[in-house]
């Protein structure tokens, strides 16, 4: 006698029988039991979801000798030949064999009989996407009015490529993917059927190699079952179906959460041991680290993740540890890395490196925090006036705390052009002058330089002259602000310093110094600043002007008007 396999033996012979595809069950059964049974159905969805099993099924239900019924007899000669795929009633056709025009013809003129002792004639066309754009058109007239004898159910994976004047004359059925939970329980009613001896581990490897499909599953199990015979070892499946153990993925990702270099970098020495790959591996990494997102963000991840009632567990427990940005960052170096290793020479150092790299990574910050302390940080400097700090502005740039409002250390002023000779500045009241200043004042080097170098006068705008006693010229930037990280750079401050000596003819002690609010007001404001000021003083002097003129106040007495808004004509419509 001839082996069955499993997915044959063990195909759904009744509503109840189909796998997580519940609400197609639902909708069929009723539809039978109060008689709107459509001409033409469409079952859509991935490989090994039960799209025939359930044509089938329906099909039995229509033709049951014991009358029109959800739940047929599987006993009458109808159904037992539609069990066997034998129907005389029922014709199952490959639509990637019959793609032609003829075939549809074909179909044509048979349809117009009546069936030879059943119900109903039924058409199960697989893969009807297969089928030519004329095939299609042949079939539309038979679609839309078909004999009253005549059922249409087609099922595809690729429901996009039919045309949309065959999708409007159908109902359309969406088969889900099974879920792992699903997946493994019915692997062991099978399982305990044909009395094989397996862990509900193995099992749960088994369904994930199937992706949500119920026949794949099975196939899956037919190959471990030839490979183990009736009593599977769990390292024999890890072994033959090349998948990365879930205990060594685990304490992978245990090692990133909590930081230990040497626990990841021992993880994928095991991993290079037995033989898997790489990628593979990363892959799944990918996957539990996805699982950790979710869980963070979603109350019952269980129906979006395919994981076991343990694993859910566990992986709770390791998504307590992290924040959920810091857990987007890891899965954003893994799915880079997982790209980069498809063609790496070194793939076990790209992994290593990375993983080390994600135990290393400093915590990320709230950005809402941020932007707070930013803010905080500029109502700071514009209700007080930005003084001098005696700050040290050294190479490696002001820290991220410093910007956003932080307490800052006292430092010392950063030289520019000769870092060896420049002493601490303290700032004892206004800036000073000399007769040399008669060539030009501050105004007039910043518009000096901004003609020459328009991106450096445009931060020069935002400098204070701290001093500005020739040769010595100090000029104040906020610390920790972007204008003095972009004086800092060497190639800016020479020539800054090039500029300022051609244009008051002589050498210069030029430095760039870090200010704050801790000197009171003697520090003058930037250009930039004086501007504003001047442009919020006209503004209001403007809008004084404006609602203490005679014609306004009487337009509102006679009106009974209210001003809302005030715009100078002179300066948004100049030709006014």
């Amino acid at each position: 006698m001839s082996y069955l396999v499993l997915a044959r033996k063990y195909r759904p012979q009744s509503f109840e029988d189909l796998v997580g595809q519940e609400h197609v069950s639902r909708t069929l059964v009723n539809a039978i039991n109060s008689g709107r049974v459509h001409h033409a159905f469409l079952f859509t969805g991935a490989r090994g979801v039960g799209k025939t099993s359930a044509a089938r099924i329906f099909a039995k239900a229509l033709n049951c000798e014991q009358g029109l019924s959800p739940q047929p007899c599987q006993k009458c000669p109808s159904c037992v030949e539609i069990t066997a795929g034998q129907g005389q009633d029922v014709f199952e056709i490959d639509g990637a064999s019959n793609t032609g025009v003829d075939d549809i013809r074909e179909l044509r003129e048979n349809i117009r009989y009546l069936p030879a002792h059943s119900r109903f004639k039924l058409f199960i066309i697989d893969e009807v996407h297969m089928l030519s754009i004329n095939a299609f058109n042949a079939l539309l007239k038979t679609l839309e009015e078909p004999p009253d004898h005549a059922k249409f159910i087609f099922a595809t994976t690729e429901p996009h490529k039919i045309p949309i004047t065959i999708l409007s004359r159908c109902q359309r059925f969406d088969f889900r993917k099974i879920s792992l939970p699903a997946v493994t329980t019915r692997l062991r009613e099978i399982a305990d059927s044909e009395k094989i001896e397996i862990s509900d581990r193995s099992l749960a490897l088994v369904a994930r190699r199937g992706e949500g499909s119920m026949r794949d599953s099975l196939s899956t199990l037919d190959q471990v079952l030839a490979f183990c015979g009736n009593q599977v070892a769990d390292e024999e499946i890890q072994g033959l179906l090349g998948m990365v153990d879930r205990r060594l993925l685990l304490d992978t990702v245990e090692g990133v959460v909590e930081h230990d270099s040497r626990r990841v970098l021992d993880s994928v020495r095991r991993v290079d041991d037995l033989g898997h790959s790489f990628r593979q591996f990363c892959q799944e990494l990918v996957e539990c680290f996805r699982a950790l997102v979710l869980i963070k963000v979603v109350e019952e991840p269980g129906d979006l993740l395919d994981t076991t009632v343990d694993e859910l567990a566990q992986l709770q427990q390791l998504a307590d540890q992290g924040s959920v940005e810091d857990l987007q960052r890891v899965l954003t170096l893994l799915v880079k890395t997982e790209a980069e290793l498809a063609g790496s020479t070194f793939p076990r150092l790209a992994l290593e490196m990375t993983l080390v790299r994600l135990t290393h990574l400093p915590p990320g910050k709230d950005i809402g925090a941020l932007l707070r302390k930013v803010e905080d940080l500029e109502r700071r400097l514009a209700g007080n006036g930005p003084v001098v700090a005696p700050v040290a502005v050294p190479a490696s740039a002001a820290s991220p705390q410093s910007f956003h409002g932080e307490e800052l250390p006292p430092a010392k002023v950063m030289p520019v052009a000769e870092p060896t000779a420049v002493e601490p500045a303290a700032v004892s009241g206004p800036p000073r002058a000399s007769s040399a200043a008669a060539q030009g004042g501050w105004p007039e080097l910043v518009a000096h330089i901004r003609k020459q170098r328009p991106r450096i006068g445009s931060i020069l705008e935002h400098g204070r002259p701290v001093c500005f006693a020739l040769p010595d010229l100090e000029v104040g930037f906020v610390s920790g602000s972007f204008h003095l990280e972009q004086m800092k750079d060497s190639e800016t401050a020479t020539v800054f310093q090039k500029l300022a000596e051609g244009f008051f003819q002589q050498s210069l002690n030029v430095r760039i110094v870090a200010v704050d609010d801790g000197h009171g007001g003697r520090v003058p404001p930037s250009l930039a600043e004086e501007r504003r000021s001047q442009e919020t003083g006209r503004r209001e002097k403007l809008e004084k002007e404006a609602r203490d003129h005679p014609v306004v106040q009487a337009a509102q007495e006679i009106l009974g008007g209210e001003i809302i808004e005030i715009k100078p004509i002179d300066k948004e419509n100049p030709q006014e």
